[in-house]
């Protein structure tokens, strides 16, 4: 089944029998898939959809710009976010802008107003100990009141199906920011993505026979792991190829430079420009400052071996 993805609330009443719930998701790791695959159950009891609504930009971005949000770094951007709910079996998929003024909405406005009239829901799910709305008021129990007069029905997920949960969002980023890849994998229960077009590479790489390709990240509060090797497959045009990846982060700059050597790239193929997807195996070591030019050859040719050696 296609998953459908809404930018605003017009086609939402289209939607047979909804079964939905709201959250960030962002890493959409096994802990969402919990929550997904029993939003995806229920709505197949009920002859229903399922629906997941999420917000963009990050409400904390939004909120606290320059506090709390100034920082903020998430494993996906919204375009990964929806390359990876694509294959939990997902129906729908609501994106909503999230704005200061969308901020001022009660719960009871967002039950009221989206999720009963505009949805149309038949059940509600939320998470263990999940509030939304402003000032975070609206939780289970508001709910579970309204529902008695409503026709609709809700269901909190209890914590023991959530133990997973606790594989949280934050769990998952420090793990990456510590450069711990194969952590972060098990955690999210699928490879760590980094998507984005590919540019032209580093003519110094090229000189030295590693010729790269630039990757270039088009969200600023996407988190790029740590400066160092890793071990990659680079997914372009239906296309896989395993390489080795080089991240690097300028002092000044927020933007690192990234660059990826494909092992069994034919030059004749020219992805420039091209939408790529990375997935991430392993972190192979730091970066070495090596100026020499036969230095840094001598290092390349050991990491190639090491990853080669890799099974991935």
């Amino acid at each position: 089944m296609h998953m459908n993805v809404h930018r605003d609330f017009d086609s939402l009443n289209t939607i047979k029998n909804p079964v939905v719930t709201t959250g960030t998701f962002d890493g959409v790791h096994i802990g969402h898939k919990v929550i997904i695959n029993r939003l995806n159950t229920l709505a197949k009891s009920i002859h229903g959809e399922s629906v997941l609504i999420t917000f963009h930009p990050h409400p904390r971005r939004v909120l606290y710009p320059d506090t709390a949000g100034k920082n903020l770094q998430l494993i996906n951007s919204q375009k990964e976010k929806i390359q990876l709910l694509r294959k939990t079996g997902l129906d729908h998929l609501v994106i909503i802008n999230f704005t200061k003024e969308f901020a001022e909405t009660t719960s009871q406005e967002f039950v009221e107003d989206i999720l009963l009239e505009k949805l149309r829901a038949k059940m509600i799910i939320v998470g263990f100990n999940h509030y939304f709305g402003h000032n975070r008021e609206g939780d289970f129990s508001y709910l579970h009141e309204l529902a008695k007069n409503r026709d609709f029905q809700v269901e909190e997920i209890p914590e023991q199906d959530l133990e997973n949960e606790t594989v949280s969002s934050t769990i998952i980023r420090k793990s990456l920011l510590e450069g711990r890849i194969q952590r972060a994998n098990a955690y999210l229960d699928h490879f760590f993505i980094i998507t984005g077009n590919l540019t032209i590479g580093d003519p110094k790489c090229m000189e030295i026979g590693f010729p790269t390709l630039g990757l270039k990240v088009e969200e600023d509060v996407k988190l790029i792991p740590p400066d160092g090797v890793y071990a990659v497959n680079v997914n372009c045009e239906n296309n896989r190829y395993r390489g080795m990846l080089n991240i690097k982060h300028a002092a000044e700059e927020n933007n690192p430079s990234i660059q990826v050597h494909l092992f069994e790239y034919d030059s004749n193929f020219n992805l420039t420009a091209k939408e790529a997807t990375v997935t991430f195996h392993k972190r192979m070591r730091n970066e070495l400052r090596l100026e020499d030019s036969d230095r840094l050859k001598l290092q390349l040719v050991k990491d190639k071996a090491e990853i080669e050696e890799l099974i991935y």
